[in-house]
């Protein structure tokens, strides 16, 4: 490539999406730092990433809206010209429920950000990166969880379902774009320590549900970021379809 790839993290202004960004910029990329709301947050990343060297941009949007997904591609088309990379790493969790307490607009939500938020944003990214629209080809990584594969039980099945959308998306659209330069794969993280378990209600729950991991402790952010940054680099260029636990066994 003449210049350094260009890569696009949703929610990346904090926890695995902040790690991600930041493993991509040492790795080469220039990043895309997506954020919701918190716009500090999304400039305390693009700060560390200029600092050590690399080259971001803070881009606002929700990817449950089609508008907002539409101005996030156009700021990346007009600040960078060109998509080489897409992680899908915006995501909600809804207060610890049973099914039988959910509301239809919690289910709305859930459904709209999680699921067709990652596959409006792919589409957007095909059409940037793959040669049937004349591109060079290039990688998507959605981001599931091992909810996928548990259910999550009296904690949020309706999470744990998008989640196992996102599977079955990952194994289609791999198959679908396979012959025009795109990869497309998707990591399923396990007990993480991030903010997320709190915007459930449960701000201790990674530390709490230690004893219930194979490993005994729960992840970090930049251990799934690793992870992804192996997806994302030339060293996976066989891989596609492919759903990699990062879980410490559970």
């Amino acid at each position: 490539m003449s210049a350094s790839p260009v890569l696009l993290v949703t929610g990346g202004s904090r926890g695995i999406g902040a790690a991600i960004c930041l493993g991509a910029a040492k790795a080469g990329w220039r990043v895309a730092v997506n954020y919701a709301s918190n716009r500090d947050a999304a400039d305390a990343v693009v700060g560390a990433i200029e600092r050590a060297g690399g080259t971001a941009i803070a881009v606002q949007g929700d990817v449950g809206s089609e508008a907002d997904v539409q101005a996030i591609f156009a700021a990346v088309d007009s600040a960078f010209g060109r998509l080489d990379g897409l992680v899908n790493n915006a995501g909600i969790v809804g207060q610890t429920a049973r099914v039988d307490e959910m509301s239809p607009e919690r289910l709305e939500r859930m459904f709209r950000i999680n699921v067709t938020g990652s596959i409006r944003c792919a589409a957007e990214a095909v059409r940037r990166m793959s040669t049937r629209y004349g591109h060079q080809g290039g990688v998507i990584v959605n981001i599931s969880s091992v909810a996928a594969t548990l259910g999550s039980p009296a904690q949020y099945v309706d999470y744990a379902a998008s989640k196992g959308a996102i599977d079955t998306f990952t194994t289609g659209l791999s198959r679908e774009v396979a012959t025009e330069g795109i990869r497309v794969n998707a990591i399923r993280p396990g007990i993480i320590d991030t903010e997320i378990h709190a915007s459930g209600g449960l701000p201790d729950r990674a530390r709490d549900l230690a004893f219930t991991i194979p490993v005994q402790r729960p992840g970090t952010a930049e251990e799934v970021a690793d992870a992804v940054l192996y997806l994302l680099s030339d060293k996976a260029t066989y891989v596609t379809g492919a759903i990699l636990n990062v879980s410490g066994g559970r």
